[in-house]
């Protein structure tokens, strides 16, 4: 192995792999370390940023411009300081795949309708009286609603409330950056009217999972919102047996014309955790973003420990050992790239063995305040 590393190292060696670089050709043997790791190397890192910094930040934004003036959207991205502006996918990242962000409306306003070739997926976190108008349906918000916008499907926002509304965007911006395959355009009439009656599709799904029989057929967006007080009952539901050891009670929000994710390259879940819940620690090839809705706890990542409550976000980057511990009843919502994992067939979960389960803890994460 010596010899070898010494030959690698020589003149003639270094000399030819320069030589390469005037045509454009690369050397493998000198690539393949950084190119085949023997086991998932995220650059994201695990992060926390606290909810008081965001919504001092946005209010501050909000006196700075509109949706109408300085850009589209008041929104402010979570950027993970391991994905850096010198790498393509690295800017407006917070994981490798996917952007989050805090978005803000004030009463009155109105963010311009556009389609991308990006999916959306919404959080509400913050108010009411706003709504978001996708493919001429009007969908007023509340907090805990999860909401979807698919690739290539109008959508703005307005407000007719009077409190100041916040939500999580999350998109799959930097895969599909990455491929080169983003298309963006601006709706001609600024915001979209409405075409069907407000709050169409929950209407249609007031029973719940029992779906209409016209979205037997594959749909991209057959259930536009997916209100809180109906994921609530599904937890209440499983919160009668034993919890999951990883994650405590979890839903998954899918497409009922398809029972696959609501959004096709991204998984969106709500859990609860009971106070007092310890989970197991275990790792996997996705990278998962959390709000974390109510509640306040703690989890450990790569033995840092990471406290969190209610209006915090964190990031759990692929491949990263992960616990969580409950003080009181909580409820943390999610995103992953799982779907993409999945549909690559990279897919890989293992359970932490150690200490029963339990990582040791070797540092706290101090989190930046404003």
């Amino acid at each position: 192995m010596a010899e070898k590393t010494e030959f690698m190292g020589s003149k003639l060696v270094l000399d030819f792999n320069k030589d390469l670089e005037q045509y454009n050709l690369g050397p493998l043997w000198e690539a393949i370390p950084a190119l085949m790791h023997k086991q998932p190397e995220p650059q994201a890192k695990a992060y926390l940023w606290k909810g008081e910094v965001i919504y001092k930040k946005l209010m501050e934004a909000s006196t700075i411009f509109t949706p109408d003036r300085g850009g589209e959207r008041r929104a402010i991205y979570f950027q993970n300081p391991g994905l850096t502006y010198r790498q393509p996918w690295g800017w407006a990242s917070t994981t490798q795949t996917l952007y989050a962000a805090a978005q803000l409306i004030l009463p009155g306003e109105k963010a311009p309708s556009h389609r991308h070739s990006q999916a959306a997926l919404r959080f509400i976190t913050h108010g009411e009286g706003a709504y978001t108008i996708v493919q001429g349906e009007r969908i007023f918000m509340e907090e805990g609603d999860f909401l979807i916008t698919p690739k290539n499907l109008w959508h703005g926002h307005g407000h007719i409330g009077d409190q100041p509304m916040i939500w999580m965007d999350v998109l799959d911006i930097p895969v599909i950056y990455s491929m080169g395959g983003t298309f963006f355009e601006p709706y001609p009439e600024k915001l979209e009217e409405p075409k069907v009656p407000d709050n169409f599709s929950s209407h249609r799904y007031e029973g719940g999972m029992v779906r209409p029989i016209a979205d037997r057929y594959p749909m991209s967006a057959p259930l536009g919102s997916y209100k809180w007080n109906k994921t609530e009952d599904a937890i209440k539901g499983l919160s009668r047996y034993e919890p999951d050891q990883y994650d405590g009670y979890a839903v998954e929000y899918i497409n009922p014309s398809t029972g696959e994710t609501a959004n096709k390259n991204i998984a969106s879940w709500m859990q609860k955790l009971p106070k007092g819940y310890h989970s197991k620690a275990h790792r996997h090839t996705h990278a998962t973003i959390y709000n974390v809705f109510k509640g306040s706890g703690y989890s450990v990542i790569n033995g840092v420990r990471f406290d969190w409550s209610a209006g915090d976000y964190f990031v759990v980057p692929n491949w990263a050992w992960h616990e969580h511990v409950a003080d009181e009843d909580s409820y943390l919502f999610s995103v992953s790239d799982l779907p993409i994992m999945e549909q690559f067939d990279l897919e890989q979960t293992q359970a932490y063995e150690q200490n029963k389960g339990h990582q040791t803890i070797t540092g706290e994460f101090k989190p930046k305040l404003a």
